[in-house]
């Protein structure tokens, strides 16, 4: 049974800079704690209750760490607002062994999404999903970007983080050996044309900007194509990002 010596020392990893510090990640729950094992990643510590071993003990890697929780001693420890059965702390895989297990697709018509300043856990883990949806296996996001490890980001993408391939830069400079190398720059931008009167370039790099300011300005003479999802409603003032995402992406492969 864990202590409570054990339940203050984990609860630290509540705190996304004890996490990043570490090189580690907290997955809670069934689900996520379904992806770690199917994943093969390499599991520090388990936290659960009596039933969850139970079910599923033999199927977590010898090395981990084991504890038997009660459901109030795993509230402690939790940073969710209902606890459930399972805690795990996991070593965070590289951009490169994720690569290796997921593969981009050659012919995929996104290389990647170029992520500006998305600062909502809930946006960034609902790209990382739609990033996973669509296969696309590599995102590259500005320095300012939510963590993708954080506990929240790590929540909403349901596991996606551990199939997309995430890494932080200077977008300028990364867009511009896009360009440099063929690859062509798409940018969502309001004063863009819409995707659905136009091809499409295929292979190309999808830029998502900030929630409220969209593409910074210095990025802008970077893009090679300004895009936008029509507002056929005409009320609406804007769209959230992860959703304007998922619509944009979806067009790019209709087109394929």
């Amino acid at each position: 049974m864990i202590s409570n010596n054990q339940i203050h020392l984990f609860a630290k990893y509540k705190s996304p800079k004890q996490c990043d510090s570490d090189n580690l990640f907290v997955a809670e729950g069934c689900k996520l704690a379904g992806e770690v094992v199917k994943e093969h990643l390499a599991v520090r510590t388990v936290i659960a209750l009596p039933e969850w071993l139970a079910a599923n003990g033999a199927s977590l890697p010898p090395s981990a760490e084991v504890l038997e929780a009660s459901e109030a001693a795993l509230e402690r420890v939790s940073a969710m607002r209902t606890p459930n059965q399972v805690w795990m702390l996991v070593e965070r895989p590289s951009a490169e062994q994720i690569l290796q297990r997921h593969p981009q697709q050659a012919d995929s018509p996104l290389k990647a999404l170029a992520v500006d300043c998305i600062q909502d856990p809930g946006n960034m883990g609902t790209i990382l999903r739609v990033a996973d949806w669509f296969g696309i296996r590599r995102v590259v996001c500005s320095e300012d970007t939510a963590g993708c490890f954080s506990p929240k980001v790590v929540q909403a993408s349901m596991g996606s983080v551990m199939r997309v391939a995430v890494s932080y830069m200077p977008l300028d400079a990364y867009l511009a050996q896009c360009r440099a190398d063929g690859t062509p720059v798409c940018g969502a931008m309001l004063d863009g044309q819409s995707i659905y009167r136009q091809p499409l370039p295929l292979g190309a790099v999808l830029l998502i900007g900030n929630e409220s300011r969209g593409i910074a300005q210095q990025l802008r003479p970077l893009v090679d194509h300004k895009i936008k999802i029509p507002n056929l409603g005409g009320t609406c003032e804007s769209l959230n990002a992860a959703i304007a995402t998922g619509i944009l992406c979806s067009e790019f492969f209709r087109q394929q």
